[in-house]
């Protein structure tokens, strides 16, 4: 029969006699009703040589090489990019007040060498005050130092004086024997050899900021000395014949 657009074919059966008649068990297709053995299927595999699998490993361990090398100069940048900023910021701190300073000193026209000596001469200033800064602070931190030192001491001879009532039959029996000298202990001393000259030295730089005063006060001496110098200028005008005359006046 036509049905659908395609054909479709019915079962025809034969009795045969002697034997039992079975019908398939898809009369619409007998072939489906033959079961098959199914097969394994398995993807197929690539197994490279055992000389590509070590050199994937060292690619892996030579990536892993670098980028903890990489991490580590990340690290070291950072480190130095804030141990330069903190530079900075003290040296732009002391060169700001210093630049204030001379702004409020200088007005009007000033001429350069003035300027520059005002300069100098707020720098050296400045120079002082953070050198009587830094030795007002180790003042302190060695009187901080030496109430600590008092206060245990006075910690220590407290509780001395408790234990000698207690401990006074003790020291009685102990005084009644010989006593035995305890070792002297070796203290060590310094080398003269070893160059300390980059150690911070109190009397180094109370010596350089002495010589460094001296030699300020030397400088605007020679200021004041040139300041006071005199000069002949000579100048003329003309008012219908020339004239050519001569000034003196202080260069300062």
């Amino acid at each position: 029969e036509r049905g659908r657009g395609h054909f479709r074919r019915r079962a025809h059966f034969r009795v045969v006699p002697g034997a039992a008649a079975e019908a398939p068990k898809n009369p619409k297709n007998p072939k489906k009703s033959q079961k098959k053995p199914k097969k394994s299927r398995k993807m197929a595999q690539y197994k490279g040589a055992a000389s590509e699998a070590g050199r994937a490993l060292q690619l892996m361990k030579k990536r892993e090489r670098q980028r903890e090398h990489m991490e580590q100069l990340r690290q070291r940048i950072q480190e130095e990019n804030i141990v330069k900023s903190n530079i900075d910021k003290k040296f732009s701190a002391h060169y700001d007040a210093v630049e204030a300073e001379l702004k409020s000193s200088t007005v009007g026209l000033v001429t350069l060498n003035d300027m520059k000596a005002k300069q100098e001469a707020l720098v050296k200033e400045r120079e002082k005050q953070l050198a009587k800064r830094e030795q007002s602070r180790e003042l302190q931190l060695q009187l901080e130092r030496q109430r600590e030192r008092q206060r245990k001491q006075e910690a220590q001879r407290k509780i001395s004086s408790l234990s000698f009532s207690l401990g006074h039959e003790e020291e009685e029996e102990e005084e009644a024997e010989a006593p035995e000298e305890a070792p002297k202990k070796r203290k060590l001393g310094k080398n003269p050899d070893v160059d300390t000259s980059f150690l911070p030295d109190r009397e180094r730089e109370e010596e350089e900021n002495r010589l460094r005063e001296e030699l300020r006060q030397e400088w605007e001496a020679k200021q004041e000395k040139i300041k006071n110098e005199e000069i002949e200028i000579t100048f003329s005008y003309w008012d219908g014949s020339g004239h050519r005359r001569t000034v003196k006046m202080k260069k300062g």
